[in-house]
């Protein structure tokens, strides 16, 4: 039996050792998600080897593996730990003008379960409403809210990229970009929070690294880098929200964060995650929101499920310039700086980033 637990033993640690690599087809990027499932795997696997006698030196060296492969891929997730220090602070004071409050739901295209949708957005109220893999008939469906959110920003595709973005403040300079493909939009636009203060939101969706979609994540990587390198030059309030199909402990993620200084409210919160709402034993976080330094955060929550294949996600920010001294933002050096640029270039996005005024 000892090439059968030889072999149990093997799988938690070619799990971790593959993302350890850049490859970035499908088959390699994969194991960045389910950073949790491979840890369980591996304690599992350690406590039945631990029944069986007369084990070869062979495999006590991998059982000794497992154990560095579980230490990792705790180290890994424990940012999103109640005791790991916040990115971002919380704000306890009663909402003025200066809060501004998302909902981020993807529908899922062929869930028709709107009625669900409508009800969260009646029950909570948020000033900004985004809806990913929205085509034409969510677009009808949802034209009920748009008594309540006078602006709108509407691109009903079907192949699973569509977005609508509903705001009950005010949105200008609104610019629908398609950064890597021709296909897989963007939002990017100003939003006027009551105060009269602007800020900047960047709606994002790329596309993932996964079979019928993309071989590789290098298109996502590039977009959550383009993106990133922009709000860098940048000195704007920024929060930037939607489905990454990324998860929050990536190395991309990580130096998106770094590339742009945004900080993740989820750090020392949670792992918030967001898919797959039909298995609880395969869920990671794929719907992000990432803020500049200059806001707190009053709430962050998992709604329940409206039918789709993720959980809608509902937070609350608080403006307040003086945050940033209270919450540092990340830096990248010089080599994170070659590694974006590298990643981009690989991707060979759209030369002259496609950029549509919305009004």
């Amino acid at each position: 039996m000892n090439w059968l637990l030889g072999l149990l033993l093997l799988v938690p640690i070619i799990a971790t050792v593959l993302p350890l690599s850049r490859n970035s087809h499908w088959t390699v990027r994969m194991f960045d998600f389910p950073r949790l499932q491979i840890a369980f795997l591996s304690c599992f696997i350690l406590l039945i080897s631990w029944f069986f006698q007369q084990q070869s030196i062979i495999i006590h060296i991998l059982q000794a593996a497992n154990v560095l492969c579980l230490l990792y891929q705790i180290y890994k997730i424990s940012a999103y730990s109640p005791w790991h220090p916040k990115q971002v602070l919380s704000d306890l004071s009663p909402d003025d003008e200066r809060t501004i409050s998302i909902l981020n739901v993807n529908v899922l295209t062929p869930n028709h379960q709107a009625d669900k949708v409508i009800a969260l957005v009646q029950q909570y109220q948020p000033d900004l409403l985004l809806t990913l893999e929205s085509d034409l008939w969510w677009e009808q469906q949802l034209q009920v809210l748009e008594k309540d959110y006078p602006y709108t920003v509407k691109v009903p595709l079907d192949n699973l990229y569509g977005m609508h973005l509903y705001s009950h403040l005010e949105l200008s300079d609104t610019e629908i970009r398609y950064w890597v493909k021709e296909d897989i939009p963007s939002i990017v636009s100003k939003v006027v929070l009551r105060s009269g203060e602007s800020m900047k939101i960047y709606c994002l969706h790329p596309e993932p690294p996964a079979p019928g979609e993309s071989d590789v994540s290098t298109p996502r990587d590039a977009e959550l880098l383009l993106a990133g390198k922009e709000i860098d030059q940048t000195d704007e309030t920024v929060i930037v929200f939607g489905d990454l199909n990324d998860v929050a402990w990536s190395h991309t993620t990580r130096l998106f964060q770094k590339i742009s200084g945004l900080l993740d409210p989820r750090v020392g919160r949670g792992l918030y995650n967001t898919f797959h709402a039909q298995y609880w034993f395969l869920r990671w976080p794929l719907d992000h929101m990432f803020v500049s330094n200059d806001f707190f955060i009053k709430n962050l929550q998992l709604l329940s499920n409206v039918g789709s294949d993720h959980f809608p996600v509902y937070a609350k920010f608080q403006y307040h310039p003086k945050a940033e001294l209270l919450q540092p933002e990340l830096t990248a050096d010089e080599q994170d700086h070659a590694d974006a640029n590298e990643t981009i270039a690989e991707a060979q996005p759209i030369q002259e980033v496609t950029k549509t005024k919305y009004d």
